[in-house]
C-alpha cells in the first residue's frame, strides 16, 4: 500500500511460519499499542526492538524509564538522558518539562525521562504529568508523529484504583492523542491491573507469555479462550500480536534488540558497562540554564528566608522589652498606689475613677502592706494623728485638692485640735475631689507616658473600609457569551471541516453508528450502501476512528463517540478538571451534526433556553431530543 513499515521479527507458528511481520512506521507513531507479558517473557525487548527500528530511521520518541534499564540505547544512538541521578546527562525536575517537550518535538532529539531514581515519588510523577502536558499543547500546533513509551503503565492508570492527574494525562494522550500526532505505547507485566478503557483503545496488541489466573482471564476477554489456554506456553520473545490493520491474530518471534540490556538479570561474572554515545554539549547547556537559574532563585529564596528569621528575633527581644516596660509601669502604679492612699489616709478603693483606671493597667491584685494598713486604721478610728513630712508636696499638681489635704492641716502648730477633727471627718465623710483629679503625680505619670504609647502603635489597625467612589468604580466583569462561542467556533468549523473531507460512505457509515449505537464495521459498511467487505470497511472506518468520531467498545464493535470528543477537545490540558458544561457540549455537538444529519440545525442561544427562532420549523420526532434510539442488542 506504499505505507513506510519496520521488520520487528517473523510468524513463528503456522501456515506462513517465517514470513516477515512489518509494522507501519505512522500507527506506531501516533498509534496507541499495549505490550505485556510476565517478567522475563521478553516484553521489554519487544518495546526496545520497536524503538530501535524507529531511531534507525530518523524519528524521535520519549522513553519514560521508571527501572533505570532504557540507558542501553545510548550505546548505538545519541539520545538525551534525562532524570533525577548523576547517571543522567542532566539532573531535571518539572521546571525544565517545557524544554524538554521543545527538544523532542521542535529539535527531533530522542529523549530517555529516567524516573527511576527519585527519591520522592511525587517529584517523579510531576515531571511526567507536566512533560505530558506540554507535549500534547505543542502536538495541537505542531502535529508531528511522535511516540511516548511508558513503562510499568499500570503504576499510572490502574484498573482498581483511583487515578491522579498523571494517569488522567495520559489516558487523554491514548483517547486524544492520534487526531495530533502524539502516540503512546503502555508496557506492563500485569495486564489485569492496567485500566481495560486504555487497553481497549489500543491498535496494536503484543501479548507475551502470561501465567497468573486473572492475567489469562483478560487474555480470554479481548482474543478469545483458545488464545489464553496457549499464552501460558509462549516462548521468550514469542507473542500473540493483535492489530487493527490485519484482520489475523499472529504467533511472532520478536528479533533480539542490538543495543546493551540493561534490564537483564545480573548473573555472578563482572558487569561491564559500555561506552555511551554523549550527545550535543549546546542541548545539555540549554537545559544547564534552567537549573542555574532555578538554583539563583532557590539561594534568594534562602537569603529572604534568613532576613525572615532575624526580623523576627528583633520582633521577638523588642516584645520582650516591652513587657519588661510593662512591668515596670505595674510597679510605678502600684508605688503610686500607696502613696496616694497614704496621702489620702484612706484606701485607693473608695475612689473608683482612679481605681478603674489603674486596675486596667495592673494584671495582678495589689497586696498592701499590712503595717501600712494598720497605720491607715488607726487614723481612721482617731487612735493617732497622720504624719508628715514623708510626703512629698504635691500642691503644684493637685491645684484642686489645695486647701482640703491632709498635709495642709500640719503646716501650723496653732490649729492642732482643727487638724484633729479634719482627719476624723475625712475618715467618716471621704470626698473624692483628690483622686477624681486623673493625672495623679507628675513624676510618676510623666515617666511611663510612653510606654502607653508602644503598646498603642502595635495594636492599631490600619485596615479602612472602602470608600463608596471606590466600590462604584469596580464594577465586576464576566465573560460575554460571544467571547464563549468565538473561542468555541474554531472546533465545531474544525470537526466540520473534518467530516467535509470525508467520502460519502464514511459519512454514511457515521451516520448509521449515530442512529443505531453500537455495531461492526462490516454491518455500518454494508447500511451505508457499501460492500460489506471486511477489508474496505475496516479502512473507511480506519477514517472515521483517526478522527475520533467513532470509537472501539469491544468485540470488534465500533459506537459513535463526536459527544465525548467535543467535550475532551474542549478542555484546556492545563485545567484537566474543568469540564464543558452538559448544556454547551449538547449545543456544539448539534452544530457539527448540522453537517451530516438531515433536519438538524445548529441550536442559537435563545433555542437553548428553550425559545424557538422566529422562522425556524419543528424537527417532528418521537422523542424529546429529536434523536432516534439505538436498538437493544
Amino acid at each position: 500500500m506504499g505505507e513506510e513499515t519496520i521488520t520487528v521479527g517473523e510468524v513463528s507458528r503456522g501456515d506462513d511460519a517465517g514470513t516477515g511481520v512489518e509494522l507501519p512506521i505512522v500507527d506506531l507513531l501516533t498509534g496507541r499499542g499495549f505490550i505485556t507479558g510476565k517478567s522475563g517473557s521478553g516484553k521489554s525487548n519487544s518495546a526496545s526492538v520497536v524503538a530501535e527500528k524507529l531511531l534507525d530511521r530518523g524519528y524521535s520518541l520519549l522513553a519514560v524509564d521508571i527501572d533505570g534499564e532504557y540507558y542501553g540505547l545510548k550505546e548505538e544512538y545519541e539520545i538525551l538522558h534525562v532524570g533525577g541521578d548523576e547517571e543522567c546527562d542532566l539532573q531535571v525536575n518539572e521546571e525544565h518539562a517545557g524544554k524538554i517537550a521543545e527538544l523532542a518535538l521542535e529539535q527531533n532529539v530522542p529523549i530517555i525521562l529516567d524516573i527511576s531514581s527519585f527519591l520522592d515519588e511525587s517529584e517523579a510523577r510531576d515531571l511526567l504529568t507536566e512533560v505530558t502536558k506540554h507535549l500534547f499543547a505543542k502536538e495541537k500546533k505542531l502535529k508531528q508523529p511522535f511516540m511516548m513509551l511508558v513503562e510499568e503503565v499500570h503504576e499510572f492508570i490502574p484498573e482498581g484504583g483511583g487515578m491522579d492527574e498523571c494517569g488522567r494525562m495520559l489516558i487523554k494522550v491514548g483517547k486524544r492523542g492520534r487526531k495530533h500526532g502524539l502516540g503512546i505505547v503502555g508496557i506492563s507485566q500485569r495486564p489485569a491491573d492496567v485500566k481495560k478503557d486504555f487497553i481497549t483503545q489500543c491498535d496494536w496488541l503484543c501479548w507475551h507469555r502470561l501465567t497468573w489466573n486473572n492475567d489469562t482471564k483478560v487474555v480470554g476477554r479481548i482474543l478469545g479462550s483458545e488464545y489464553a489456554d496457549h499464552i501460558e506456553e509462549m516462548d521468550d520473545g514469542e507473542c500473540f500480536l493483535m492489530t487493527d490493520w490485519s484482520e489475523d491474530i499472529r504467533v511472532v518471534q520478536f528479533e533480539r534488540k542490538r543495543t546493551f540490556d540493561a534490564g537483564a538479570t545480573p548473573g555472578l561474572d563482572d558487569f561491564e558497562r559500555p561506552e555511551l554515545k554523549s550527545v550535543s554539549g549546546d542541548l545539555v547547556e540549554e537545559l544547564q540554564e534552567i537549573t542555574e537559574t532555578q538554583q539563583q532563585r532557590e539561594n534568594r529564596i534562602e537569603e529572604l528566608q534568613r532576613e525572615l528569621k532575624q526580623k523576627d528575633e528583633r520582633i521577638q527581644d523588642l516584645e520582650r522589652q516591652l513587657s519588661e516596660a510593662q512591668d515596670l509601669k505595674q510597679m510605678a502604679d502600684r508605688f503610686s498606689r500607696a502613696m496616694m492612699e497614704q496621702v489620702t489616709g484612706r484606701p485607693l478603693s473608695a475612689a473608683p475613677g482612679r481605681q478603674s483606671e489603674l486596675e486596667e493597667v495592673a494584671r495582678k491584685p495589689v497586696r498592701r502592706d499590712p503595717e501600712l494598713e494598720a497605720e491607715l486604721d488607726a487614723v481612721r478610728n482617731g487612735e493617732r494623728e497622720p504624719e508628715s513630712g514623708q510626703v512629698p508636696d504635691a500642691s503644684s499638681d493637685w491645684d484642686r485638692a489645695g486647701t482640703d489635704s491632709p498635709g495642709d492641716a500640719t503646716g501650723t502648730d496653732s490649729d492642732d485640735e482643727q487638724d484633729h477633727e479634719s482627719v476624723a471627718s475625712e475618715s467618716a465623710e471621704p470626698e473624692a475631689d483628690p483622686v477624681d483629679d486623673a493625672e495623679g503625680p507628675a513624676n510618676f505619670g510623666d515617666a511611663f507616658d510612653g510606654i502607653d504609647s508602644v503598646g498603642a502603635e502595635e495594636t492599631t489597625e490600619t485596615d479602612t473600609e472602602p470608600t463608596v467612589s471606590e466600590v462604584a468604580s469596580g464594577e465586576e466583569r464576566s465573560p460575554t457569551a460571544t467571547a464563549t462561542e468565538t473561542a468555541r467556533d474554531p472546533l465545531v468549523s474544525r470537526l466540520r471541516d473534518e467530516i467535509y473531507s470525508l467520502d460519502a460512505i464514511a459519512v454514511e457509515m457515521l451516520r448509521h453508528y449515530r442512529d443505531y449505537g453500537p455495531t461492526t464495521p462490516q454491518e455500518a459498511h454494508a447500511a451505508a450502501g457499501g460492500s460489506g467487505d471486511r477489508t474496505e470497511s475496516y479502512a473507511v472506518n480506519r477514517a472515521l476512528r483517526q478522527r475520533g468520531l467513532v470509537a472501539h467498545v469491544g468485540r470488534g464493535k465500533h459506537d459513535y463517540a463526536l459527544p465525548s470528543l467535543v467535550a475532551e477537545e474542549s478542555v484546556d490540558p492545563f485545567e484537566p478538571n474543568e469540564r464543558l458544561p452538559d448544556d454547551e457540549r449538547d449545543e456544539l455537538v448539534q452544530a457539527i451534526e448540522a453537517a451530516f444529519v438531515e433536519g438538524i440545525e445548529p441550536q442559537t442561544a435563545d433555542e437553548s433556553n428553550g425559545t424557538a427562532a422566529a422562522d425556524g420549523g419543528e424537527v417532528e420526532s418521537d422523542h424529546a431530543d429529536g434523536v432516534t434510539p439505538w436498538p437493544e442488542e
